[in-house]
């Protein structure tokens, strides 16, 4: 049993909070958010008034926040937390950020003596509560090593990308190709539905075909094809239009710096910035289905 401190309880923090309970870890908790702060506790969680109190005495620190200028504030800013976590203690930050920002906060942390690897997800929501995560981690092989047996259980897939910041680019290639697969996926199913093709019929064929892709046979767009799966309760849950648009942000950043050609990536961006400035933020982003339909006119 590890003792650690989880900071950040939102959608996909809260139920991987909630696997270390399960998994029989001393887990104390801390949110902005007393509700989410709540459940927890409620599931076997300590918590504290504040983040800086829920570190202390931690083995391992957990993140789960927004973007890296939270992650920056949380680590670095006034008080921080590194400050007050114990040197020799593990800072695990699952957050999605840029790869600079986990660089230069893990490098903050090491000269501490503080050990911290980026450890960015994928999965959803869905694979946050079932367990079955999987981790891209970046940092030293020995403290990934440190690390996995806390990570085995929030996922089920564990891998170590490479030095530190290595799992944020890891992360943000994997959001922009699932950007473009959701993207074509939704504009196949728009146009056989527009050509009197069964969405049904027309995705068992391109499942059973070469089309078959993660977004078409495990999540697909199209409502009542796929039964538990957002498009199916009004693209509700998931993962949210908001984030997807930041996370090819930063994919667009990371090309720029690298010099890296990303043109479908590029269009995915503009494509869901688009999506998200009709209204559609909170929604999940298989949503983006809805802007390749045909609109009835007035």
């Amino acid at each position: 049993m590890a003792k650690i401190a989880f900071i950040g309880l939102g959608n996909m923090g809260g139920p991987m909070a909630a696997n270390l309970l399960k998994a029989g870890h001393a887990v104390t908790v801390f949110d902005l958010s007393k509700d989410a702060v709540e459940i927890l506790v409620g599931q076997g969680a300590t918590t504290q008034s504040t983040a800086q109190e829920c570190v202390k005495g931690a083995e391992f620190v957990i993140s789960m926040l927004p973007a890296g200028k939270h992650v920056s504030s949380v680590y670095l800013g006034n008080d921080g937390l590194i400050n007050h976590i114990a040197p020799g203690s593990l800072v695990i930050d699952s957050s999605t950020i840029d790869g600079l920002t986990a660089k230069t906060v893990g490098q903050a942390l090491e000269n501490k003596g503080i050990r911290f690897i980026d450890a960015p997800v994928s999965g959803g929501v869905g694979g946050a509560t079932a367990g079955t995560l999987s981790f891209m981690v970046g940092g030293e092989l020995t403290q990934f090593e440190r690390a996995k047996p806390i990570l085995e259980n929030m996922g089920k897939n564990i891998f170590h990308a490479g030095d530190l910041g290595a799992g944020q680019v890891a992360k943000v290639c994997n959001n922009m190709l699932l950007s473009v697969l959701m993207v074509g996926t939704s504009e196949a199913l728009q146009l056989g539905i527009s050509n009197g093709l069964d969405p049904k019929v027309l995705s068992d064929i391109m499942s059973k075909s070469s089309g078959s892709n993660w977004t078409l046979d495990v999540y697909n767009p199209c409502p009542d094809v796929m039964e538990n799966v957002p498009s199916s309760n009004d693209y509700q849950g998931g993962f949210m239009v908001d984030l997807m648009a930041k996370d090819l942000g930063l994919a667009m950043d990371t090309a720029v710096s690298s010099q890296s050609s990303t043109p479908m990536g590029a269009l995915a961006r503009s494509l869901y910035a688009m999506h998200a400035a009709a209204g559609n933020g909170a929604k999940d982003f298989s949503s983006i289905f809805n802007a390749f339909g045909h609109k009835e006119s007035k």
